[in-house]
């Protein structure tokens, strides 16, 4: 099946003036199914969101807009100047680690089961293909760190018996970082991606 998959990327790829190789393969499914997972997660928020009060959603907006997501503790860059500067192998890493980040917590996304489900092994199949692109990037100057050396702590009040305020409070929150922790990685993986590509334009 993953033969399938890799042979039905690269066909998508066109034709190019440049070889393309193998890196660009990896690239080019991982980004793929980054862009699916992010569509997935503005699919679940707006579809959470459709469901609040208009009070409800400017006032969740502005505390979301000053608290702070659990992925927040994986270093990253802070601007897109930071983002283009990064080494692959650093934009691969911090990637992974967002990717990992949301393996267990993405079970308890609400929005609907029909789309929750296809997140899970989703993010399985991302994470391996980053993890393949690492092993692939390696040069021995700058080596992946060990995916135990951070653990997250679980969301705020994850396992809690919450009321219905502090619930819908959690929900939107859970909702809003996958969102934005998904635009993070798509971000990453195609300033990646353009340092295969000489053709393409890599500004942000």
């Amino acid at each position: 099946m993953d033969r399938v998959v890799i042979l039905l990327s690269v066909l998508c790829l066109g034709v190019s003036s440049q070889p393309i190789t193998d890196s660009q393969y990896l690239f080019s499914i991982a980004v793929s199914r980054v862009q699916n997972l992010h569509l997935l997660a503005q699919r679940l928020f707006s579809n959470f969101e459709s469901t609040l009060q208009t009070d409800d959603q400017h006032q969740l907006n502005k505390i979301f807009l000053q608290d702070f997501c659990n992925s927040d503790y994986i270093i990253s860059p802070i601007d897109k100047h930071e983002t283009q500067r990064s080494s692959v192998l650093k934009l691969l890493s911090i990637s992974y680690r967002l990717v990992e980040s949301w393996e267990f917590s993405s079970r308890s996304l609400t929005g609907g089961s029909a789309l929750r489900n296809q997140i899970s092994p989703r993010l399985s199949e991302l994470k391996t293909g980053i993890q393949m692109l690492i092993t692939a990037n390696q040069d021995g100057a700058e080596m992946f760190p060990d995916s135990t050396a951070l653990q997250l702590a679980p969301y705020g009040n994850f396992y809690q018996s919450l009321g219905d305020d502090e619930l819908l409070r959690r929900n939107y929150e859970l909702l809003a970082c996958f969102k934005k922790d998904m635009h993070k990685v798509e971000t990453y993986l195609t300033v990646a991606k353009c340092r295969f590509s000489p053709e393409m334009n890599c500004t942000l």
